[in-house]
């Protein structure tokens, strides 16, 4: 018998979310789960309020304001008690008859994260060829293994969240944050529905907020522990072509060149060096704050106003 968590982040969702939680609670029933369904409302500003706090069973997460949707669901993911974390989009483009699968996918390769492939889209070209371009940046920089990382449906075993706290637009990237950290990952192929009720949320914005957060993940994956690799590496890079231009300047000065016609050489040599001993100093830095990040703990970047549990009627 699974004991799930089905976190659903929800902005302006007024027309989904109803039926979304029946769907939900009709699922976790007939599979006989034990179950918990968690709302997390970013500041909607239509009627997801007043509807959702007539569903049962709802533990109804409410956040002072627009925070954005990975931050909704850090706010449910810390919020869940049992042992399968179920993450789904709040708009019914993802199925919950496809959670049963997942669990089952889990249990029988033994993995601790299951994502979700949506191989055959219902969405706007535009919407997917950006997603594609995506995947194919995350594939080369992050190599988390999966075809989809924007999915939402997703399970994880909930010591996967132990020591995470989410970003930005950190959601897509959860697999490869939790990759980086030693656990399993699998990918499953899901069925994807065109959205019936309400209007998307990407846009150009988020975009760019993923493609940052991507470069943040590699960062991480890459120097993590060791920052001074990276920048101190760049320092040697410059420092090296600092020394090019000194020995350039000299050579010059023996040649008996006046340098008050040759001052573009000790100019690059004086600018390379600061700029490698400021690199350095960079990694240097970069490495306490590492240190200290690894030592204590992260303030969340959102505030949750109120978490009430409705139960059974």
């Amino acid at each position: 018998m699974y004991k799930v968590s089905i976190v659903v982040p929800v902005y302006n969702e007024e027309g989904n979310v109803a039926e979304l939680h029946r769907e939900i609670k009709e699922v976790c029933e007939k599979n006989n789960f034990v179950y918990e369904i968690i709302f997390i409302n970013d500041g909607s500003s239509d009627k997801t309020e007043e509807i959702c706090r007539t569903l049962r069973p709802l533990k109804y997460i409410r956040l002072r304001k627009n925070f954005g949707q990975t931050a909704a669901m850090d706010a449910g993911i810390k919020a869940a008690q049992y042992d399968y974390i179920v993450t789904m989009d709040g708009d019914r483009q993802n199925d919950p008859e496809d959670i049963p699968g997942m669990l089952n996918y889990m249990t029988e390769n033994d993995l601790d994260v299951v994502s979700g492939w949506r191989k055959h889209r219902k969405d706007s070209f535009m919407k997917k060829f950006t997603s594609r371009g995506a995947n194919l940046l995350r594939h080369i920089l992050v190599h988390d293994g999966i075809h989809d990382s924007g999915c939402s449906l997703k399970v994880y075993k909930k010591e996967c969240f132990e020591h995470i706290n989410l970003y930005g637009e950190q959601h897509r990237f959860i697999p490869a944050i939790l990759k980086i950290k030693g656990f399993s990952v699998g990918e499953i192929v899901v069925n994807h529905r065109p959205r019936t009720a309400g209007v998307t949320k990407y846009n150009w914005k988020r975009t760019i907020k993923g493609f940052v957060d991507m470069i943040s993940v590699w960062f991480w994956n890459k120097y993590s522990s060791r920052p001074l690799h990276l920048l101190g590496g760049i320092g040697f890079f410059f420092t090296f072509l600092g020394g090019c231009c000194g020995i350039w300047s000299i050579a010059l000065f023996a040649m008996g060149k006046k340098m008050s016609n040759n001052i573009f050489p000790p100019l690059l040599t004086v600018f390379f060096i600061i700029i490698g001993l400021l690199m350095f100093v960079f990694g240097l830095m970069s490495e306490i704050l590492v240190k200290t990040y690894f030592g204590t703990g992260v303030d969340a970047s959102y505030s949750v106003k109120e978490i009430t549990d409705y139960g059974e009627e």
